[in-house]
């Protein structure tokens, strides 16, 4: 991603200023880890200016096709931060997936170098010049923080700290403990690199046997619960349309809306459970699957009277 244009930079210094630094941080150190190397600011002012874009243009097109236009641009205000958080998440895993995926490799090439005599600290500065990828780019910053001062230690710990990854956090740590054990440190990382990469084959197992499960929940949350649901607002618009109205139909249409977030969000949230185990994780499955189940359930609830020839 680009820095924005610099007749946005007025925006994005005002929002540096408004929103607390702690927060902005925050932001920052996702956006490093998801390999965005981008300010915080920027990313935050292209989202509420695509928010108050796309709101814009659902209030235009919600008053064409007769809809509410508050609700329309609620809704258009929330799909950029929406779809863009659920693009971070997307990322940052694909990123975590791919180091840890490496990472094997990486540990036996640092324990071809230890057996040739050289040292930790110098092996993994030589590992760090050659390759590229995400891991390379860890493994760069974890050599500039031992260059500035910082120990070995804290620089390969800040790796997986960093990445939020647990698999990489217990490695390091395993490599740590053994080397302040003593003893044969190339030994200990070869045996590391062979139960991580038993741990991602395990991973992977999992992942496809779990598919079925998140299969049946991704239909639940966005066909079987809105077009269920959306049936609410077809006979609301037909009980109209042959002069009956009834005064709860709107009620019950919020209430019905509202379940479909919250039962998305909940469908994410275990989606996260049965693959990751982490709940944190299903976040990036609950915002997605909430956008579309909503939208379904509100295209059927509006114009499904024409589909069923009413």
């Amino acid at each position: 991603m680009a820095a924005i244009p610099k007749i946005l930079s007025p925006v994005s210094g005002a929002i540096d200023s408004i929103i607390p630094e702690k927060f902005m941080v925050r932001i920052q150190e996702i956006l490093i880890r998801t390999g965005m190397y981008v300010k915080a600011s920027d990313v935050i002012t292209l989202a509420l200016i695509a928010s108050f874009g796309i709101s814009i243009l659902a209030v235009l097109v919600s008053a064409l096709v007769g809809v509410n236009a508050l609700i329309a641009g609620i809704i258009g205000f929330f799909i950029p931060p929406a779809i863009m958080g659920g693009y971070i998440f997307y990322m940052m895993e694909k990123r975590v997936d791919a180091i840890e995926q490496n990472t094997p490799d990486f540990l036996r090439q640092i324990a071809s170098l230890l057996r040739a005599g050289v040292g930790v600290e110098t092996a993994l500065e030589d590992v760090s010049k050659h390759g590229s990828g995400p891991l390379t780019d860890e493994l760069k910053r974890a050599v500039i923080e031992i260059k500035i001062g910082r120990t070995f230690d804290d620089a390969i710990l800040s790796m997986g700290e960093r990445l939020q990854s647990k698999n990489l956090d217990r490695t390091f740590r395993m490599i740590l403990e053994g080397r302040r054990a003593g003893g044969s440190l190339s030994d200990i990382i070869e045996t590391v690199a062979e139960d991580l990469r038993a741990v991602l084959a395990l991973k992977r197992e999992r992942k496809a046997n779990v598919m079925m499960s998140v299969m049946f929940l991704i239909i639940a949350a966005i066909v079987a619960a809105p077009f269920a649901l959306g049936m609410i607002g077809v006979y609301a618009n037909f009980m109209e349309s042959v002069g009956k109205e009834n005064p709860l139909a709107g009620a019950a249409t919020m209430a019905a809306g509202g379940y479909i977030i919250i039962h998305s969000i909940i469908a994410g949230l275990l989606i996260g459970i049965i693959m990751y185990g982490s709940a944190k994780k299903g976040v990036k499955f609950a915002i997605p699957l909430a956008i579309v189940a909503y939208a379904i359930f509100y295209i059927i609830g509006t114009f499904g009277i024409l589909l069923v020839g009413f």
